[in-house]
């Protein structure tokens, strides 16, 4: 149990680091959207939302914590941690990491919350801090966090065309991998203030030079963000309603992923 413990510890303490780098990371005029943890704070001692928010505290008081709700498992509240999705018993002495898979429906019940969390997170960034390339009428739009690093980012970018003509607009956001203060994420920061920001996204991931700029920049809330909606690996790729999909996706293959979520109720615009 100690063990358990210890790496669950670990794993919200990393991420609590990974966050504190940027602390003032928040998009410039953008007003925060109320958080289901004013909710869980504002519970009265003792009632299941509270428990599950003490319990999580109490192993790592440092963590932010997202949003406690009732789970669609009885007895256990939601929690989500960092990206993580946790299950809380309502009495807070139990805490279970990981899917929770409906047997009968055959999908993945965790994935809802953090869906609504991505939802709630991309919706507080603007069109302005955003690298946009879009057809002139959309069927679809997906927010991508990338990296001018990344191979497979590289890969979606030369297709760029490709998503465009299937009605896929993409609106970029930066995620340098290797994390503030590196040539990544100064790389990063130079695309994003230049003066075609665009141009300068393509010639990055082309590796063709772009001069260095500072400036204003969202890459660090961008990079805090991406921390906060449970990013893993780049590019990340999320619809409208805030399904994630799975990492790089061919021009066909996301159309066609696109349009099975637009059948189940979200995805398009």
């Amino acid at each position: 149990m100690k063990r358990y413990v210890f790496a669950l510890f670990s794993a919200f303490s990393l991420s609590a680091c990974a966050q504190g780098t940027s602390p003032d990371a928040a998009a410039p005029g953008a007003e925060a959207a109320p958080s289901a943890v004013t909710a869980a704070e504002a519970a009265s001692p003792g009632s299941p939302a509270a428990n599950a928010r003490n319990a999580i505290l109490s192993i790592n008081p440092r963590v932010d914590i997202e949003s406690v709700s009732d789970a669609p498992l009885p007895g256990f509240q939601e929690v989500i941690v960092s990206g993580q999705v946790l299950y809380v018993s309502d009495d807070g002495r139990y805490v279970l990491q990981g899917s929770l898979f409906d047997a009968e429906e055959k999908r993945d019940l965790s994935q809802a919350g953090l869906s609504q969390l991505r939802k709630r997170l991309l919706s507080e960034v603007p069109e302005d801090q955003r690298i946009i390339f879009a057809p002139a009428n959309p069927k679809y739009t997906v927010s991508v966090f990338t990296d001018v690093e990344c191979g497979y980012c590289r890969r979606l970018h030369e297709e760029i065309a490709d998503y465009n003509k299937l009605g896929i607009a993409v609106e970029y956001l930066a995620f340098p991998r290797m994390g503030p203060g590196s040539e990544d994420f100064r790389l990063m920061e130079s695309v994003w203030c230049a003066d075609d920001r665009r141009q300068a996204l393509t010639d990055a991931k082309s590796g063709r030079r772009v001069p260095p700029k500072t400036c204003d920049n969202p890459v660090a809330a961008h990079y805090a963000l991406g921390q906060r909606a449970g990013l893993t690996g780049t590019p990340m790729i999320v619809a409208e309603d805030g399904t994630q999909m799975p990492g790089y996706m061919p021009p066909d293959a996301l159309l066609s992923a696109l349009q099975r979520l637009e059948a189940e109720g979200g995805g398009s615009r």
